[in-house]
């Protein structure tokens, strides 16, 4: 089975009785509604993205220039903007067979993942540059942070001539199980009876979700989780209490400038899942200003982060800019207690519990 979030594990199980007669009914409302409204829509345009980068990988591996290069680059940043609104949905389909590690090893902070894939283009290891061989191989070196590499790191300007056949034919790879591990999750949050059916239908004979509350706790777990991971984990690691501690190197995607481009994905992700879900219907009427304010919330964060492109250091090094990631930093701060103090304490629920802790 899916390994469950330790968020919805740690909260009490009193939604039901917080909420009207028939909560655990609404509760699947809620749940189906997130499901149609975001998940299955999310992984559809990741496949579709996922699919588009293969493409352009193989027109670059087969003619070989600058402009196939590009159009290769942009389908990455393309992918890297989709999955980082998908990946905020960490549980399920995508907890399984290493699928999450597998298609984004991050972070690497001793840089294990990035030597083997430097071994794998110095050695030109053909295993590597089999797609479903490369499956089997180190997590670290079939997703999104190696073709990164492949296409952004030292080397990668020799993908626009002949001379580096092996390099294109191992980032062809990694697109290709990309695009297979996206199909995946697609097609198992699609099947019948299967993990969806599971968190939309909570009962007593259900393994994963006994009643509504647990159902429901798990997405709110999502969006209490990925706000302290975007913040304290994405941001902080490499933004610092002042210029001189900043760690513009330590930024995911920071080679091909989409560092700022996740940050918003996740924001956005996880506005639409709010949105979409319609959990602020459940509140009470003189408590749904809470569903407005954290709408608002993630739509001036989001924007604010649009405004920052181009190299993070130095954005980083831009007074203007740099104060854009403060102001991303104080909203995710002021979502968290929001969503995670006082949204949870009209539905009954207790949410003194992080999934970062390290338990």
């Amino acid at each position: 089975m899916p390994k469950r979030s330790a968020f919805a594990l740690a909260l009490p199980l009193v939604l039901a009785a917080a909420l009207p007669a028939s909560a655990v009914v609404k509760a699947s409302d809620v749940i189906q509604r997130a499901i149609d409204g975001f998940v299955r829509p999310a992984y559809a345009r990741l496949h579709d993205h996922a699919d588009s980068l293969t493409e352009a990988m193989h027109a670059l591996c087969q003619s070989p220039s600058q402009e196939d290069l590009d159009a290769a680059r942009a389908e990455f940043s393309a992918t890297v903007d989709a999955w980082s609104v998908a990946e905020i949905i960490r549980f399920g389909p995508i907890a399984e067979e290493n699928r999450l590690e597998r298609m984004l090893f991050w972070p690497d902070r001793k840089s294990i993942g990035l030597k083997q894939v430097q071994a794998a283009l110095a050695n030109k290891d053909p295993a590597a540059a089999n797609p479903v061989q490369l499956a089997g191989k180190s997590v670290a070196m079939q997703g999104l942070s190696a073709l990164e590499f492949v296409l952004y790191g030292d080397g990668a300007e020799t993908l626009a001539g002949k001379d580096d056949p092996y390099r294109c034919a191992y980032g062809a790879a990694i697109a290709g199980n990309v695009e297979a591990i996206a199909a995946d999750v697609s097609d198992a949050w699609n099947k019948p009876g299967g993990f969806a059916a599971l968190w939309a239908n909570p009962g007593p004979q259900n393994a994963l979700y006994r009643d509504g509350t647990e159902a429901v706790t798990e997405l709110v777990g999502v969006l209490i989780n990925e706000l302290e991971m975007v913040r304290d984990v994405r941001l902080k690691g490499f933004l610092g209490a002042s210029p001189g501690a900043d760690k513009p190197k330590q930024a995911i995607y920071w080679r091909s400038q989409n560092t700022v481009r996740s940050l918003t994905g996740n924001l956005s992700g996880m506005d639409a899942l709010f949105q979409a879900s319609q959990l602020g219907d459940a509140l009470s009427p003189d408590a749904r200003w809470m569903a407005e304010s954290a709408h608002i919330q993630f739509a001036n964060g989001a924007e604010a982060a649009k405004a920052i492109r181009g190299p993070i250091d130095k954005a980083l090094a831009d007074p203007a800019l740099r104060q854009k990631l403060d102001y991303f930093s104080l909203v995710t701060s002021s979502l968290t207690t929001l969503i995670g103090t006082r949204l949870t304490a009209e539905f009954g629920l207790s949410a003194g519990f992080s999934s970062l802790d390290g338990d």
